[in-house]
């Protein structure tokens, strides 16, 4: 095994292997929902399989879960003696592409441009995948501490990986748990994410009438439903775009700010649209706070619309939760809620509600100081923490199952990356760095077990 100063020139010399292996993943459409090939969403756990065999997993096996879901992938490598054990998580599934017009170059034909490599997957999570890959080809496939991987296969669609776990967990039990399904800001600054926000959803109902009616001849008094779900959803927030609901008031945040250029070009907000909810800071209201969107509606198309009073209107709604509170609590605020803001009197019906807690991560652990010495020797920069708003669910899984385990989240997806949406990519430079501070990490977690 090469010493630590080695291993930097050692990960630079894998990148060119790691990068065609990354385009390899990419040409792959492994979208695992419905009306996409089940058979590519195959096909790449296949060649997820024979990578972790190739660069020196052991037993190495797809895990079915018993609800149907896609096979997970997983692998190990025993330590030595009195050493700790490491579980690496990624996921070979990726986001449909959407509209294929929005994107510069295919988004299953990986291109390179100006140091990013573009493709569906680039960045989320394939680039963790080839990550892990790397890290482990750095050892000659023989790793300083223990090692278990786990490939999940549809992370973006009803992750059906969590209750496998709860069947199974020996397999999963480690010490440290690395997902490499994240990243930082910028390019070039050291992160480590310690906090994600929770999720609640639901889907609310408004329905005035039995039937559609003709608006012309009952038009006037008799209310449309629509219209009555947009009076609730209008008033699911203030003037200023707070959440406002009676009872969820938001967290504090310590950790890094976001420059408010930086994130306004990530969301691609149109120049003239202001920021909502600009009573706290940036990275309060995104990893701190609440947010309230909805996300899916069930209305007639303007395509063959008639002349009609709307009898029954749908949304899907979710609630963002701040890491440190209750996800259910929410969720029954938000119910309360609604029931306060029905107008005319309209029947309401709420349904297929579901919730998922926040993450907080250990700080104080030798794995999180391993992991803070890597970023900062791979980086050469002081890291910074920062939260996320969306959600793993996995991370309160694995931190329910194993309370003692620490769990460290990083990754290549910078916030240029435009995962989910057309034209992902990842810095190439980015994903080296994550690569070296995976080796180091391992490296300087043996030395303090040593």
């Amino acid at each position: 095994m090469a010493t630590s100063p080695d291993m930097h020139q050692v990960v630079h010399q894998l990148m060119p292997k790691t990068i065609n292996t990354l385009k390899q993943l990419i040409s792959i459409p492994s979208i695992a929902t419905e009306g996409y090939s089940n058979q590519k969403v195959l096909e790449a756990a296949h060649l997820t399989a024979e990578l972790l065999q190739t660069v020196g997993f052991q037993n190495v096996r797809q895990l079915i879960p018993a609800n149907g879901g896609r096979p997970a992938i997983y692998g190990e490598i025993p330590g030595p003696p009195d050493m700790p054990t490491v579980l690496l998580y990624a996921h070979y599934d990726v986001q449909p592409p959407g509209p294929t017009e929005e994107w510069i170059s295919p988004p299953f034909e990986p291109t390179e441009r100006d140091g990013r490599l573009y493709g569906r997957g680039a960045a989320d999570d394939k680039s963790g995948l080839v990550a892990h890959f790397a890290t482990i080809q750095a050892f000659d496939g023989k790793p300083p501490v223990g090692m278990k991987i786990v490939v999940e296969g549809d992370e973006e669609f009803d992750s059906s990986l969590p209750s496998y776990i709860q069947l199974h967990p020996n397999l999963f039990k480690a010490d440290v748990v690395i997902i490499a399904d994240h990243g930082s800001i910028r390019v070039g600054e050291p992160t480590l994410t310690t906090s994600l926000r929770g999720s609640a959803v639901l889907t609310v109902e408004v329905r005035t009438l039995k039937d559609k009616q003709h608006n012309g001849v009952f038009g006037g008094p008799v209310p449309d439903a629509f219209i009555a779900l947009c009076h609730i959803i209008a008033n699911l927030h203030d003037k200023e775009g707070n959440v406002h609901i009676p009872g969820l008031e938001p967290s504090t945040w310590q950790g890094a700010d976001i420059p408010e250029e930086i994130f306004r070009h990530a969301a691609t907000l149109l120049p003239t649209v202001d920021l909502i909810g600009n009573e706290r800071p940036l990275s309060a209201q995104l990893w701190a706070g609440y947010s309230l969107n909805v996300i899916g509606i069930d209305m007639p198309a303007i395509e063959g619309a008639s002349n009609s009073l709307i009898d029954v209107a749908r949304a899907r709604i979710n609630v963002r939760v701040p890491p440190d509170q209750d996800a259910e609590r929410a969720l029954a605020l938000l119910k309360q809620h609604f029931t306060t803001l029905v107008p005319w009197h309209a029947a309401l019906t709420i349904t297929d509600s579901h919730t998922c807690d926040g993450f907080i991560a250990k700080t104080d652990g030798p794995g999180y100081q391993a992991g803070h010495q890597a970023l900062k020797e791979a980086y050469h920069a002081e890291p910074q923490v920062i939260g996320d708003g969306a959600s793993i669910p996995l991370t309160n899984v694995l931190s329910q199952q194993f309370p003692k385990a620490e769990i460290l989240i990083w990754g290549a997806e910078d916030l240029a990356a435009s995962i989910h949406g057309p034209n992902e990519s990842v810095d190439v430079r980015e994903l080296e760095r994550i690569v070296l501070t995976q080796v180091l990490f391992l490296q300087k977690l043996a030395q303090k077990n040593a």
